[in-house]
This record gives structure tokens, C-alpha cells and sequence, in this order.
């Protein structure tokens, strides 16, 4: 019976008798509902089916049966299987004749020439030319049958000229990429008549049916077309010595003329093509010339860390000296240098951190900022700084380096100062463009890649993806369709390389490929000027890169997948024309490239967050920053925020003026909420703790580790560490038994835990640890008292605060945003009414990753100054969902 019929008779009853014939009426429900289960059970045993067991004698003849009809089948399907296999053994053999065929004339003209043949040797040749010229153009006629989607560019000749049309008529109409595209579509989507299996097509030519048409629209002309050097075979380029190598690169012609520039003029902007050998050579050419006399140091910024680490163990190889000593590198938490270093590699982040101790940078003769191109936050800052500097300290020879011919810019910045070109070892590149808008991008990766493997030269490809997930992807896919080729085609290297990949597999791009295989290199933005893969002589380019971008009314920073520039992509395009002419396939139309590209890339400082680069400046003395000499200013909204930000954390007074507690910030290399939060351990006397989490967000990407054919043991593994308290809780806990395991290798491998990012989160904090010590911060460890070490958190990210409102979804109190946890926290069950997030990060929406529970109170004591008591009160005392679809905690 129903909750209805129940409500109903309920009802029904007088006032007197309602409780006794409630009772009545729900006995008879059970009753009725017991009456139909046993209806039911017993309908299903009857319709069941029952097997008995056969006797012996049944079952004999049974199988005798089966065998019979068993022998039939194989009578049949044998004379089928022979006829199928003799087909397969025909194609076989067609093949390996003509392979044989091609073989006997080439050995045949290479053995004998023309001149000494008789009648008779010359008819047989020129009849096994006619026979193998027939078999091709029988095999061309039989492609010519097939419906053909795609097809990969005709090699031009040098006086031949591409079909390729700017605009054709269809562009000219509105919405010209989307029907372009449904065009295309359309035309793919051909009805074929005749019988389903009458030509069954091998693996082979399925692969190859689903080509990209790709136009020649343009030719990068090669600066070396004049005068064209013999191109090496791979055993000569092993037998070059490094010294050999170093007189190849396309900047020893100029060594004396850029020493002598460099003499004669303070500044000198350095325009080169990457690859040119600017970056290893000129440090090493200024040092052979005096400059690093008198303890005097050569300094090289590099925008990256592996550039900044790779650039200089190549420098220490080139000079025979073991890395640290003469030649170094320094990084953020990583300092590889020692007194006797005259060459200093480092990031542009650590030099930011030298200005605070050396802020007229005595101990450098010279200065090159590297990579100037790629106008990253610190870059930016640095050319403020440096040209401040060096107006008043006349001895400073101040070096800018570029890499694309946007030299004019910074020659104006810099007072005018005088450009130096160093030609590039370029040969010509022919770009490719798609006939009409891909949908997949890695899809179409994998296609092209396996095109220009079966179509093309031998030659390494170059494939620039956003990010780990599309590089994986991308490998996956082009495994599987090579192991569905099997041996039809010629090796194929398949090698990734990003920010979290082991160091070890990252230098597996560095090995020469082996004879008759090709290496397809998945790279990110990373190989577009800061390292350069040699003999690399295809580039594939969907046009995507991966950007960072804060908001600063919301206070987001998301990492958003945008459409590079013409400058990347003519960049990405060099790539290919290193050692020999090139192709580079842009996987996108002429018609996008020429009208949806922007000119040059959007420099950093005008799209991140400026928290820690206004820090460092006024840590500097440098208060006027709307007046400070920036390249490219930053938005007035952006850099309001910070000065907020920083006075919300006690760093600025209300003068805007830098306190006592905002100098001892700037001497940590962290975000400044990060280092209000170590300095507040202090106060709550959990400095261990919250140092070890400090190390362990740092390297938060990259911990555990999850591999997709053990995701199920993976995720297990890592809930084993999840603290009810939150994330930071649980990353601390995943620090304490890797040092209590005596930080075991075996111990990461059997937790699914990257012990290289474990690794360099004991040298992060072993680094911090010494920055305590320095401002005079006592190391004390208060394990068991996790609300100390929630508070000490609090006092950093106050700022991060998240209140848990209807449905189940959480409002950022600073700015009633809508968040939600991220699916890996350890609190994504748990829903509890306060929260602190580490940062907000947007993907398919916005989620709070590392999140760590707290309550409201909290918030009055760490920062009494930013959040009042009603405001608190009010939200806290607001009726709370009863059930939001998950369990629900109070405080």
C-alpha cells in the first residue's frame, strides 16, 4: 500500500479510534506486502528454468554431438582459412618483390656502370626499370580508386610555385571558419555503395585514409641559402670535438667584433636566433677577454629553471671544469655555486633576491638578461632595476638578449643603445597550413605525425601541446595506432618532455636518434626558445599555449589554454630550420593566422598577480611604483591589489611605507601570504610543521603519482594519508613518514609518491629552514597540536577564506564567488561550514585545491583588522542546509 492510500485512511478515522486505526491500517500494509512478495517469488520460481542432470548415456551421446558437428565446421572453414591465407601470402610477396626488384637495380647500377654493359645486360635493365615503373603506377591507380579525404603537400621544386590562394571566395563570406569546417565535414561524410567486405583494407591503409590537407602558403628563407654548408652524416657529427662544435655555431665569426662592442658601449641589445649559441658562447668569450678579472663575476637570467640548470652544466662541459666551480647555477631553494664561480647562471627570480643583499651588484662586471622575448614578471622588473643601475655605475656592462626582431623596443627603453645581430644557423622553412578549421587538435597531432612518418624524409618531429594531460594523451594515441602498424613502418622514438617529468627522462630529448628510426619530440612552450633539440627537421603547431591570468576583481589566477602569436609561431617555426630545410604544419588556416593571431604575446606583468614583484621593490626602497620605469605598465587594478593585499598582511603601514615585519617577508623567495604564514609559526610555536608544509606545497603538482593502469591502487594509497583536518594536514603527514621511512625510495614506489618532487621538497625546506635561522626564527615542533598549526595558516591565507553555503557549494567571503572543492581534497566529502584554500584554480569551473578546515573565530584573532564580528556572526548564525547530498559537519 502507498504512503497515500495510508495518509488517506489515516484521515478517514475519527479523532477517538485514530491512533488504533493507524495501527490497524499499517498491519494490513505488511500483511498486503508480504502476501505480494510471496506472489512474486513464487511467479519467478516458475518461470525459472530448471536444468536437470543428464544421465551418463545422455551425455555421451551429447558429445558425440558436439564433436560432429565440431569436425563439419573445421571441413568448411579450412578450405576458407587457405584461400584467406594465400591472399594474405600474395600481398606479402608482391611487396617483398618489388622491395627485391628496386634492390637488383640499384645494386645493379651501382656495381656496373652503363658504358661496359652489353646489348642483352642493358635490355634486362631497362626491362626491370619498365616492370618496376608499371607496378607503380599500378599501385598509384589503385590509390587513385580510393576516396581520399586528405593528402600530405607535394615536395616543391625550386622553381615550381604552390597553389595556394590568400582568400579564397568562401572566406569572404561571414563565418567563414565554421563553414569551412562543416564543409569539410560534409565532404568526409561520403555514402559508399557496394558491399561491405568485397575490398578489405589492411591496418596500414585505415591509418592513412583519415589525412590532414595541409596548403604551402610561405617559405622562411634561409640566412644560409648564399653560402649553404655540407650537411653532416651522424658519425661525423659524433667524431666533432667541443671545440669543433664551438667554432660551428653561427656566433664565433663575430666573437672579436662583439667583444669589441661590448668594450666600447655600456648597454647592447643582442638580437639572435635561439640556437645561434648567444647564451653558452658570449659568457665565455667575455670571460677569455678580462672581464672577470679582479673577482669580478659574469651573470646570465634565465626565465626557467631546467634553461638556467642545462645552459650552465653544458657551459662547465665546454670549459673542463666540474659544475659549481668555475661555472654555476642558482635557483630558487638551489644554489650550485661556490667562491671561485666567475659565471653565474640563475633565474631572473634570484636575482630579484641577490638586489636585496647587493643592491648595486658590485660583485658583476657584466649582466645578460637572456630570453628578453619572453617578458616574463621578473624580466620585466629587471629592466627597471638594471637600468637604473647602470646610469650610475659606468663600469657595469649591461648585456640584453633576444630572440625575435622586436630589438627596437628594447633599444628605446634603454636610451637608444646600440643593436647587434648574429645571423642564425637557418635553412629555409616551408610552412603548411590546413585547408579548413581542425576540431581536435590532438587528434590531429597524431595524424600528421603519422603522415610525415610514412610520406616523409627521414628527420625528428617537434610537437608543441599545452601540458602534461595533452602529452599523454597524444603518446597514448600514437602508441596505439603503431603498434596496430606493427613492423610496416620504420621506428618511431616517442618522447615527452614537461615541467613534472623525471630529469632523467627529460635528457632522453638530448640522445641522437638511432639509424633508420625517427624521434617525435612532445614538447610544451618550453622548446620554443630554451632549449634546442638538434637535428629536429619537422614542427607541428596547433597554436595553443598554456597562460597564466589573474583577475583581479574575483582574485583568481587561472592557467587558461589561449591562441599564441605570430611571434611564437614564426618561433616555433625556426625550430625546424636548425640543421637542414624544414617543414613546419600549422594546424590551423592562413585566414586565422593572418586575422584571429595578436602581433606578440601579452607580457606577464600584465596578466598575474603582483604580490611578491611589489614586495621585492619596495624591500628595494622603491615606494613610486606608478612612476617606476616598467617596460609595459601593469593595470592600475592589479597593482592596487597587491598594495592591499600587502597592507591586509601587516607588510605596509598606512604611508604604504614597508614595516618591520614586511623586511622580514621579502627575505623569503615565496608568495608573501606563504611567508606571513612561516613567520606566524613563531607566534604558535609549530615553526617544524609548518616549514615541512611550506616545502611540500611548493612542489604540490608534482607528490603523488597516478599511473592509469593502477588508478584504483593509486587513489587508495593516497587516502591513507588524508587528515580530517585538511590537505596541508595531509601533505604534512605524506613528509613525516617519508622521513621516518629514512626518506626510502622503496617507501615512494610502494605509496604511488614521486620521490623526486619528495626529494626536492627536503632541499626546499632544508632552504627555508636557513631563512628561519636568518630572520631569528627558533625551529620548535609541536606535533600533536594541529589547531596551532591551522592558525599559523590562517594568519597567511586569511585572505582565502570560503564559507559553505546552500546546495552544497561554498562563497569566497572577500568576494561572494562561487568555489567548490576540488575532487582530490581530502574535505571533498566532508563539506565543512568554514574552509582556507591554498589557491583557486579554474578548469571546468572554479575549485579551491589544498584546503585545510577552520573556524570563524579564527579570523578575528589573525586578522581582527579585516574581518568584523557581526559580518561573522551573521553568516555563521544563517540557517544551514540539513542535507546538501553529502555528509554535512558542524563546528
Amino acid at each position: 500500500m502507498s504512503k497515500q492510500k495510508y495518509k488517506k485512511r489515516y484521515e478517514s478515522d475519527s479523532d477517538s479510534d485514530s491512533v488504533d486505526s493507524a495501527e490497524e491500517a499499517r498491519k494490513q500494509d505488511i500483511k498486503e506486502r508480504d502476501e505480494f512478495a510471496t506472489r512474486l517469488k513464487k511467479r519467478d520460481e516458475e518461470r525459472t528454468k530448471n536444468i536437470a542432470h543428464p544421465s551418463d548415456k545422455r551425455a555421451h551421446e551429447e558429445a558425440a554431438k558436439r564433436l560432429k558437428l565440431e569436425t563439419t565446421d573445421r571441413e568448411k572453414i579450412i578450405p576458407m582459412l587457405r584461400v584467406q591465407s594465400r591472399r594474405k601470402y600474395l600481398e606479402k610477396r608482391k611487396d617483398d618483390k618489388l622491395q627485391e626488384l628496386e634492390a637488383d637495380i640499384a645494386d645493379d647500377e651501382y656495381l656496373f656502370e652503363e658504358e661496359i654493359l652489353t646489348e642483352r645486360e642493358k635490355r634486362e635493365r631497362q626491362h626491370k626499370k619498365e616492370l618496376l615503373k608499371l607496378a607503380h603506377e599500378h599501385e598509384k591507380a589503385r590509390e587513385l580508386e580510393k576516396v581520399q579525404r586528405y593528402h600530405m603537400p607535394r615536395d616543391l621544386g625550386k622553381d615550381s610555385a604552390a597553389d595556394y590562394v590568400e582568400v579564397d571566395d568562401l572566406e569572404k563570406v561571414p563565418q567563414a571558419e565554421q563553414k569551412k569546417w562543416e564543409k569539410d565535414q560534409m565532404a568526409s561524410a561520403v555514402f559508399k555503395f557496394g558491399a561491405k567486405d568485397a575490398v578489405k583494407k589492411d591496418e596500414y591503409e585505415l591509418l592513412l585514409e583519415d589525412q590532414i590537407q595541409f596548403i604551402q602558403a610561405l617559405q622562411i628563407p634561409g640566412i644560409k641559402d648564399e653560402k649553404k654548408e655540407p650537411e653532416l652524416t651522424e658519425s661525423q657529427k659524433k667524431k666533432l670535438s667541443i671545440e669543433e662544435t664551438k667554432k660551428s655555431l653561427p656566433v664565433f665569426p663575430f666573437k672579436d667584433d662583439l667583444i669589441q662592442a661590448v668594450r666600447e658601449h655600456q648597454i647592447l641589445i643582442i638580437e639572435g636566433e635561439t640556437g645561434s649559441g648567444k647564451t653558452t658562447q658570449i659568457p665565455q668569450y667575455l670571460h677569455e677577454a678580462g672581464f672577470t678579472k679582479d673577482n669580478k663575476k659574469i651573470g646570465c637570467t634565465q626565465p626557467r629553471r631546467v634553461a638556467a640548470m642545462s645552459v650552465a652544466a653544458r657551459v662547465a662541459q665546454e670549459m673542463g671544469v666540474k659544475l659549481g666551480n668555475e661555472v654555476g647555477y642558482a635557483i630558487r631553494f638551489e644554489d650550485c655555486t661556490s667562491e671561485r664561480t666567475v659565471i653565474k647562471y640563475m633565474t631572473d627570480g634570484t636575482l630579484h633576491s641577490e638586489f636585496l643583499s647587493e643592491p648595486d651588484l658590485a660583485s658583476y662586471s657584466v649582466m645578460i638578461i637572456d630570453e628578453a622575448h619572453e617578458r616574463t614578471l621578473h624580466t620585466d622588473i629587471l629592466f627597471g632595476l638594471v637600468k637604473d643601475i647602470a646610469r650610475f655605475r659606468p663600469d657595469l656592462k649591461l648585456l640584453i638578449s633576444s630572440a625575435t626582431l622586436d630589438v627596437a623596443k628594447f633599444s628605446e627603453f634603454f636610451d637608444d643603445a646600440p643593436m647587434f645581430q648574429i645571423p642564425g644557423r637557418r635553412f629555409p622553412v616551408d610552412i603548411y597550413y590546413t585547408k579548413a578549421p581542425e576540431a581536435d587538435y590532438v587528434d590531429a597531432c597524431v595524424v600528421s605525425v603519422l603522415q610525415i612518418h610514412v610520406t616523409q624524409a627521414l628527420g625528428d618531429i617537434l610537437v608543441f601541446l599545452t601540458g602534461q594531460d595533452e602529452i599523454e594523451t597524444c603518446q597514448e594515441l600514437l602508441q596505439d595506432r603503431l603498434r596496430r602498424l606493427g613492423s610496416k613502418v620504420k621506428e618511431l622514438l616517442i618522447l615527452p618532455v614537461y615541467a613534472n617529468l623525471p630529469s632523467d627522462m627529460q635528457a632522453k630529448i638530448f640522445e641522437p636518434t638511432p639509424p633508420g628510426a625517427r624521434k617525435v619530440v612532445l614538447a610544451t612552450n618550453i622548446a620554443e626558445t630554451s632549449l634546442t633539440i638538434d637535428n629536429i627537421i619537422y614542427v607541428i603547431d596547433p597554436g595553443f599555449a598554456k597562460q597564466n591570468h589573474f583577475n583581479s576583481r574575483t582574485g583568481m589566477e587561472s592557467l587558461m589554454v589561449v591562441p599564441i602569436s605570430k611571434a611564437s609561431a614564426n618561433q616555433r617555426a625556426g625550430r625546424a630550420g636548425r640543421v637542414a630545410a624544414g617543414k613546419c604544419f600549422r594546424l590551423y588556416t592562413a585566414w586565422s593566422y593572418k586575422h584571429e593571431l595578436e602581433d606578440n604575446t601579452i607580457p606577464e606583468i600584465q596578466r598575474i598577480n603582483l604580490g611578491n614583484a611589489v614586495l621585492m621593490l619596495k624591500a628595494l626602497g622603491i615606494n613610486d611604483l606608478v612612476h617606476f620605469d616598467f617596460l609595459d605598465p601593469p593595470p592600475h587594478e592589479t597593482l592596487v591589489l597587491a598594495l592591499e593585499q600587502l597592507y591586509a598582511l601587516g607588510a605596509l603601514n598606512h604611508h604604504g611605507e614597508l614595516t618591520k615585519l614586511g623586511r622580514r617577508m621579502a627575505e623569503f623567495p615565496v608568495d608573501p601570504m606563504m611567508a606571513k604564514m612561516l613567520l606566524a609559526s613563531e607566534k604558535y610555536k609549530c615553526a617544524e610543521e609548518v616549514v615541512s608544509i611550506c616545502a611540500m606545497l611548493s612542489v604540490n603538482g608534482a607528490i603523488f603519482y597516478r599511473p592509469k593502469d593502477k588508478i584504483i591502487h593509486a587513489d587508495t594509497a593516497r587516502k591513507n594519508f588524508n587528515h580530517p583536518g585538511g590537505d596541508h594536514l595531509s601533505l604534512l603527514n605524506v613528509y613525516n613518514q617519508w622521513r621516518d621511512s629514512d626518506y626510502s625510495t622503496q617507501w615512494c614506489y610502494e605509496n604511488f609518491i614521486q620521490y623526486r618532487s619528495m626529494k626536492r621538497a627536503r632541499d626546499v625546506r632544508e632552504q627555508i629552514v636557513g631563512l628561519m635561522q636568518r630572520v631569528e626564527i627558533e625551529m620548535v615542533s609541536n606535533p600533536s597540536e594541529t589547531v596551532d598549526i591551522r592558525k599559523a595558516i590562517t594568519a597567511g591565507y586569511f585572505y582565502h577564506i570560503a564559507r559553505l553555503s546552500k546546495g552544497g557549494s561554498y562563497k569566497t567571503v572577500k568576494h561572494n564567488q562561487t568555489v567548490t572543492i576540488h575532487p582530490n581534497s581530502s574535505l571533498f566529502e566532508e563539506l565543512p561550514r568554514w574552509v582556507l584554500y591554498h589557491e583557486l584554480v579554474f578548469t571546468t569551473k572554479e575549485f579551491m585545491r589544498q584546503i585545510v578546515e577552520i573556524e570563524s573565530k579564527w579570523l578575528l584573532e589573525v586578522a581582527p583588522h579585516y574581518y568584523k564580528q557581526k559580518e561573522l556572526e551573521d553568516s555563521t548564525n544563517k540557517k544551514m542546509p540539513k542535507t546538501v547530498g553529502r555528509s554535512t559537519r558542524t563546528d
